[in-house]
């Protein structure tokens, strides 16, 4: 077997086999959350390979961050952990000011009083205009756009009774910090409990207003984030709107013969009392994530959310082809039930202040052959006889998020789109990832213009090669950021190390090797990912230095470690020093880190009423105490252990990284390196010979959410579409063509019909200037 030469791959994520001759071999579960692969299938694990003396951390220290936003990170030095309890116990208010000296002439005696008065009206009516009374901006985009209505104080949260209808009447406002109730749309209410300052704010006469913030040290919406000053501390919503057997281990327990959502709505469509695959569904969405959860995530001191979304939200296939019984395969999901509780996340985040990162987390086809990409098995986007087709199909879906999006009223809340999770690049082929990312980018960037504020930030994943093999990738784009999911649990070793003694480097902590082990692994990646490519985040991670779990490797997955799982599956048997550990593990991975999304919020119960997956729930660890009640917590972690501090990141990124100066002018040498459709592995023939679909289908346009009543009459709420000009169609089938099953086409011959003249257009931007700019 190949070995990787990679130190940032093995304690990294998934990793993917190749025999010595390079051919693939199918993906061990250890390698993936929930593949559900056989182990008789796989390779044997490979040795796990660390690099001593790798680490640094860079954190902007609390109040840096809040009252200097054009500090560099490593020029505000990690040393706010000390006051962190001053501060929660202060709120995070700023301090008072110091005594006066004692004036002694009367005329500067009365001039000091009346500035007194001023500053002290100030500060009464600047927070109510500013934070209580609704901003007027449409777009809820920029730090100003304060509201010049008659607006009424109800920063106690008690709504008032004003009236919508027109820009310029008396309206009730709803808003307040901590302390303050919040009524939810069905009317009941709850107290909302944020130690760390922030606010939350809604106006159903301005529904897309942008006056929350999540604490103190977060800009509100309407406020610039700074990329290098900011941080994302950030928590994924996973297994709401995709199902993963361990996030939701009972709907799978119920459901025989489930392992993925594919087969998971085949058995609740099929039930002996009839379909049930909608009233199922809506009772998941309905209560697996409340708004309460995302109060709660504020209140955490988080500041965004990875919100992973399936295609099926916007259409799905009656017809992918015919298997090799010669049957017509449908895709069965729930086409476009999930939008609309989508669109009420995007209203829970807005309340709180939470940005999100939306991510397009499965692919027709399957784009790597795990359960989370919608069906376990084989890899059949842009790979095999199907490849290119699927490809096109995926654009269709990410044009179309892109074109929501992009509107006006949710830039701000969405600054980051994520168009595909975890593409199995070992097996479709860098290049072949390149040239798709490539051609994504320039039919996003068509749609928005290019530069700072149109349009998201684009989040691609480093497909489990490790962060620092896409250096150079794609210079001068606009706006691409990288993604990487550092998991131990995959990594096919015992992983048997108890967590529950002193750690390493510091025997005052606990944590056994493992703390110090992040910090070894992936703080000097990162930090070089940040130099050599931009932003990087890792948009998953977790607590799981084992597999243990129910369903953590599929639901007929086995575990590859040698831990007990039992215990580790049952967190009422942990003692102090166990949560200890595995709060420093935490701790330490958030300090390598530096931007991350914890991988899950919540994890649901089984059918025996237990949270099986303990490892994996954010909110079971605040609620028991192995998770940080504050995030900031973690700065200094690695130093602490004796981690390294070297190979540091100097907080500037480059203009064009950040849709500055040079963004979006790729070279015409770099887009020759990687034409598109791209030469497709898994087949013998050139791409111009395999299938294609063909642009006759009527675009799906997604739905905007409904305006409450009372909003004022020159607030709109978009139409799903944010560039009139994009009026390109969506693939379809070749009329009368039969295709092989496009989600298993691995082995089937390639049909004679769908080739040539019905391709797809092509996405070609040869100069920037043909770029629409807006």
């Amino acid at each position: 077997m190949a070995e990787s030469t990679d130190p940032f791959l093995t304690p990294n994520s998934r990793n993917v086999a190749l025999n010595d001759d390079n051919t693939f071999i199918p993906p061990n579960p250890q390698f993936s959350r929930n593949s559900g692969i056989q182990p008789s299938l796989v390779s044997t694990p490979r040795d796990s390979t660390l690099e001593p003396g790798r680490n640094n951390s860079y954190y902007a220290t609390p109040s840096a961050a809040h009252s200097n936003n054009d500090v560099p990170l490593l020029d505000q030095q990690a040393t706010a952990a000390a006051a962190v309890d001053k501060r929660e116990q202060d709120n995070y208010n700023d301090p008072t000011p110091p005594a006066r000296t004692k004036l002694t002439k009367r005329p500067i005696f009365w001039i000091g009083i009346i500035a007194l008065v001023i500053i002290v009206i100030l500060a009464v009516v600047l927070p109510i205009i500013f934070v209580v009374v609704k901003p007027h901006n449409r777009a809820a985009s920029g730090p100003s756009g304060a509201s010049s209505d008659n607006g009424s104080d109800n920063s106690n949260g008690n709504s008032g009774d004003g009236k919508g209808g027109n820009g310029g009447s008396t309206r009730a406002v709803v808003s307040g910090g901590d302390g303050s109730t919040v009524t939810k749309e069905d009317g009941t209410t709850f107290t909302y409990k944020n130690p760390f300052g922030g606010i939350w704010y809604e106006d159903p006469a301005e529904p897309f207003a942008n006056g929350a913030r999540p604490n103190s040290w977060t800009p509100a919406l309407n406020e610039t984030w700074q990329w290098g000053v900011h941080r994302i501390n950030g928590v994924n919503i996973g297994g709401l709107f995709v199902l993963e057997p361990f996030i939701v281990p009972h709907l799978y327990q119920s459901t025989p013969g489930a392992v993925d959502e594919w087969t998971l709505s085949e058995g609740l469509r099929n039930l002996p009392s009839g379909n049930n695959l909608t009233s199922a569904l809506e009772d998941h969405y309905n209560t697996f994530i409340t708004e309460e959860d995302i109060a709660a995530i504020a209140a955490a001191g988080l500041n965004w959310i990875r919100l992973p979304v399936p295609f099926w939200a916007i259409s799905t296939w009656d017809n992918v082809g015919v298997d090799e019984a010669g049957n017509v395969v449908s895709e069965p999901y729930a086409t476009g039930l999930c939008w609309k509780y989508i669109l009420r996340m995007f209203r829970w985040a807005r309340k709180y202040g939470l940005r999100i990162e939306l991510d397009l987390h499965t692919a027709p086809g399957s784009q790597n052959g795990y359960n989370h990409s919608g069906k376990l098995g084989s890899v059949n986007f842009l790979y095999g006889p199907m490849g290119i087709a699927n490809a096109q199909r995926m654009l269709d879906y990410i044009r179309i998020f892109t074109e929501f999006i992009t509107q006006a009223e949710y830039q701000a809340l969405i600054p980051v789109f994520g168009i595909m999770n975890e593409a199995l690049v070992r097996k479709i082929g860098k290049d072949q990832v390149t040239a798709f990312y490539l051609q994504a980018h320039d039919m996003i960037r068509e749609i928005t213009g290019i530069g700072e504020g149109k349009g998201p930030y684009i989040a691609v994943h480093d497909g489990f090669l490790g962060v620092t093999q896409w250096d150079g990738f794609l210079p001068n784009s606009d706006r691409i950021i990288m993604d990487t999911h550092p998991y131990f649990a995959f990594n096919g070793q015992p992983n048997n190390e108890p967590i529950n003694i002193p750690a390493d480097g510091d025997p005052t902590q606990f944590g056994g090797k493992w703390p110090l082990q992040a910090c070894r692994s992936w703080a000097s990646g990162m930090n070089t990912s940040r130099s050599n490519f931009g932003i990087t985040f890792a948009g998953e991670f977790s607590n799981g230095f084992n597999d243990c779990g129910l369903f953590v490797t599929g639901v007929n997955g086995h575990s590859a470690s040698a831990a007990d799982c039992t215990f580790y599956s049952d967190w009422t048997q942990w003692d102090d020093n166990t949560k200890k550990g595995i709060l420093n593990f935490a701790l330490a991975s958030m300090d390598a880190l530096g931007d991350y999304f914890f991988w899950t919020w919540k994890i649901g119960a089984s059918q025996a009423g237990k949270i099986e997956s303990p490892l994996w729930s954010y909110e079971l660890g605040l609620r028991e105490g192995w998770m940080p009640t504050d995030p900031r917590k973690a700065v200094g972690k690695c130093a602490s252990l004796g981690g390294s501090t070297s190979n540091p990141f100097s907080g500037v990124f480059a203009p064009w990284q950040t849709g500055g100066a040079g963004a979006g002018t790729i070279s015409a040498a770099t887009r020759a390196q990687f034409p598109y459709p791209p030469p497709i592995n898994g087949v013998d023939v050139p791409a111009a010979a395999l299938p294609t679909y063909t642009a006759t289908a009527a675009m799906v346009t997604l739905s905007p959410e409904p305006l409450p009543s009372g909003v004022a009459k020159d607030v709109t709420q978009g139409n799903g579409w944010a560039n009139a000009a994009d009026t390109a169609k969506m693939a379809a089938p070749v009329a009368g063509c039969e295709y092989p099953d496009a989600w298993d086409a691995n082995d089937a011959a390639i049909p004679a019909c769908a080739v040539g003249g019905a391709r797809k257009r092509f996405y070609s931007l040869p100069t920037p200037a043909a770029v629409l700019r807006r």
